[in-house]
């Protein structure tokens, strides 16, 4: 979409949006903004098409260039960065309410690469004006993007007593907690929840991803295949989370090793060779592949076509390392290792000679500068290191961003080296810790006889509950 950034304008009117937010503009551009929002909380393509109608029709209104910035924002996309600049400079000089102008703070910090700041701006807007739903979705994409589980439910939780509880916009809160409650491991409410989302709005994409989660976290992988199935019709069509979406039930059939499946879902849904992507699809593109690659399955030329999306990305500075580390396993997987290193040589430039404590530079200190390094380590071979990049931050990954189910595949690559490395003792904590919460794991028991036959040693009580092993 090319995108012509609204100009300012010296007449403002203002009323009140769909939720009871003071809002400068007229009738006919708050009806707009609702519909607006409306879309974007059922996470529609068409959530583009209002952007296309507020700025060709609405473009004074402060909400119109609020609204364009956060979409840029939260592709997390380097090259969208400018159109993003664009809008806020457009804000900038409009005449803006209390609320509108927190927005344009909001906006301001994420833009310097702030990100915790800009969910702290975020936080303190919804304390002064808890049903403002824009708000609260960027900032609820927000907390997922910094992985900050606590607040991703938390957030939510601030704002669900303030709307009211007969407004059809209210399931839809109930989907983001849902979602909140899985990654801080609360699996029964946020099935609760997410189904009682579902109810409402059948067509909740964010309800159901969430439920995906739950059914992924507990490894409960029938079930999971049996759900996104069921309600398929509600989630491919239509919204711009169907590839994620297809990358979970992908999931599912991977762990059932039905690597056919795997292959068709990848192929038809999750990346069709060539496009050219977003940074949120490629993730999920570089990280099932990698998840393949860990699993012995040849893919071909996938990797290089996911390398080369990646390219725009990989070529820019920093902006966000989580990206960074999924651009790095599709450049190794495509045997493109001296690429990759210089996407770790940059990574590593930019904690020595990047502008003040970023939010980037943080993830990337904490997390994301040693996943990185991890993957490389994996393709050469250097399973040691892997090791002793991944052990020291494996509880913390969160630091970088992303989900629990997300970021599994990094645990996956530690799991796949200490084995690799003959590290045998890790590699039983490791398994024995997983199967202790997905007991029927088919990944967990195939690395654990894999380890048994480098190993040598026979595992005594195979099948004790638990998933414990033992070694003679």
């Amino acid at each position: 979409m090319t995108i012509t950034h609204p100009t300012t304008s010296s007449s403002a009117t203002a009323g009140v949006d769909v939720h009871g937010n003071a809002m400068t503009g007229g009738a006919e551009a708050i009806a707009a903004y609702d519909r607006a929002i409306e879309r974007l909380l059922g996470y529609r393509q068409d959530a583009l098409v209002s952007l296309e109608e507020l700025m060709t029709h609405h473009a004074h209104a402060p909400m119109t260039a609020i609204y364009g910035a956060y979409l840029c924002l939260t592709a997390t996309d380097v090259g969208a960065l400018d159109d993003a600049r664009g809008f806020a400079a457009a804000l900038a000089q409009q005449p803006k309410n209390e609320r509108e102008q927190a927005h344009a703070v909001a906006i301001d910090r994420w833009l310097a690469g702030e990100w915790h700041a800009a969910g702290r701006a975020l936080d303190e807007l919804l304390v002064r004006w808890p049903t403002d739903l824009l708000a609260l979705l960027v900032g609820h994409q927000l907390d997922f993007f910094v992985g900050d589980a606590a607040n991703l439910r938390d957030r939510i939780r601030r704002s669900l007593g303030a709307l009211d509880p007969h407004h059809p916009h209210r399931p839809y809160l109930l989907g983001m907690h849902a979602f909140g409650l899985e990654e801080c491991g609360t699996y029964d409410d946020a099935e609760r929840d997410g189904m009682a989302a579902i109810d409402a709005h059948p067509d909740d994409v964010w309800a159901i991803h969430a439920v995906a989660h739950v059914h992924e976290m507990r490894g409960e992988t029938e079930r999971g295949v049996a759900f996104m199935t069921y309600c398929e019709d509600d989630w491919s069509e239509g919204t711009i989370f169907g590839v994620h979406l297809s990358w979970h039930l992908a999931l599912y059939h991977l762990e059932l090793g039905r690597i056919d499946d795997v292959l068709r879902l990848y192929d038809g849904r999750v990346r069709q060779a060539g496009a050219p992507g977003q940074p949120l699809e490629l993730v999920d593109a570089s990280a099932m592949l990698w998840r393949l690659h860990l699993d012995g399955v040849d893919v071909g030329d996938r990797f290089a076509d996911v390398a080369d999306a990646w390219r725009a990305q990989t070529e820019a500075y920093p902006w966000y390392v989580f990206n960074d580390v999924h651009a790095t396993m599709a450049l190794v997987g495509a045997g493109r290792i001296v690429e990759a290193r210089r996407v770790v040589d940059r990574l590593a430039r930019s904690l020595a000679d990047g502008p003040g404590a970023t939010s980037n530079r943080i993830m990337t200190a904490k997390a994301g500068l040693p996943a990185a390094r991890a993957i490389v380590a994996h393709a050469e071979g250097r399973h040691d290191d892997v090791v002793s990049e991944l052990l020291p931050v494996r509880n913390r990954l969160n630091a970088f961003g992303g989900s629990n189910a997300q970021r599994d595949v990094i645990q996956r690559t530690l799991v796949d080296s200490a084995v690799a490395a003959g590290q045998e003792d890790l590699a039983a904590a490791l398994l024995r810790e997983r199967l202790a919460g997905r007991p029927t794991s088919s990944y967990a028991h195939s690395r654990r006889l894999r380890l048994v036959v480098s190993s040598g040693r026979a595992a005594s009580s195979p099948g004790d509950a638990g998933g414990e092993l033992r070694w003679d």
